[in-house]
């Protein structure tokens, strides 16, 4: 059947797995030629086989394992708290009005502010150690997420809830056994987007004073121009996103089957 381009107009499984794949070996192949061309300098686009040189140059000598190891460990102690706060905090808010005015307005003003100035402020905070770039990671994910979560949990129906109070449950009851239930997927929606914010700040957060980590590499390539360490940098934290994007996914997919959202 022909696709006619309606909107939400469903393709099957085979069909969207095809265009992804195509869309990625065009990108691909338009940066070889591009590359091959001698239209753009090295400098600025390297060849993809440079790129990829510089990959396994980092593998073979353990490096890129290490850094990559110390950049996970970052980005997950840094959500993880998030994740810890701001799950509760954005329920409280989605729940009680009262509650929604002290939290609500302070967290819109903050994640207004860019996460880059803070990084001095986070220094002084907590030093230069890991837990500075821990709180960096932190304060990019947590404001957003308290924030999404409060409209997770206003989305649950009001008929629901109205079922429940019927039914004879009380005000906690309802909210541990009722709400949260219905708002799972959303849940685990938002904790999918905000790991996305994560490793964008993962650069940030390596501003502070670092040594290793994915971040560091690309931003010590910077100071001598090495822009094949550079794109490497920036592929690796794209495969290491697209992997924890996709293990969200199937997690979503696996705890949640019935909801029509885990097949995205």
């Amino acid at each position: 059947m022909k696709y006619d381009f309606r909107l939400r107009q469903p393709v099957g499984r085979k069909t969207y797995l095809t265009i992804s794949v195509a869309t990625f070996i065009t990108v691909i192949l338009g940066w070889s030629l591009i590359t091959a061309s001698g239209l753009v300098k090295p400098m600025f686009l390297p060849e993809l086989s440079s790129v990829f040189a510089n990959i396994m140059e980092g593998i073979k000598d353990g490096s890129l394992g290490e850094n990559t190891a110390i950049s996970i460990y970052r980005i997950t102690m840094g959500f993880l708290a998030a994740a810890v706060l701001g799950i509760p905090l954005g329920i409280l808010c989605g729940c009680f009005k009262k509650a929604e005015a002290v939290i609500g307005p302070l967290c819109e003003f903050i994640r207004y502010m860019p996460v880059p100035a803070f990084v001095p402020l986070v220094m002084v905070w907590a030093g230069i150690d890991e837990l500075a770039k821990i709180v960096v990671v932190f304060i990019g994910t947590f404001f957003q997420m308290v924030l999404m979560i409060a409209d997770d949990t206003a989305s649950v129906p009001e008929d629901l809830l109205s079922a429940s109070y019927t039914l004879g449950t009380k005000r906690w009851a309802t909210i541990f056994k009722v709400l949260i239930p219905a708002m799972g997927p959303r849940i685990m929606l938002t904790l999918r987007i905000a790991i996305g914010w994560a490793w964008t700040y993962l650069v940030v957060a390596e501003l502070v004073a670092s040594n290793s980590g994915l971040g560091y590499t690309i931003l010590r390539a910077q100071r001598f121009f090495h822009t094949d360490a550079i794109f490497s940098g920036i592929l690796v934290i794209g495969i290491l996103g697209l992997i924890t994007d996709r293990l969200f996914a199937l997690a979503i997919k696996k705890m949640f089957p019935w909801d029509e959202r885990s097949d995205a």
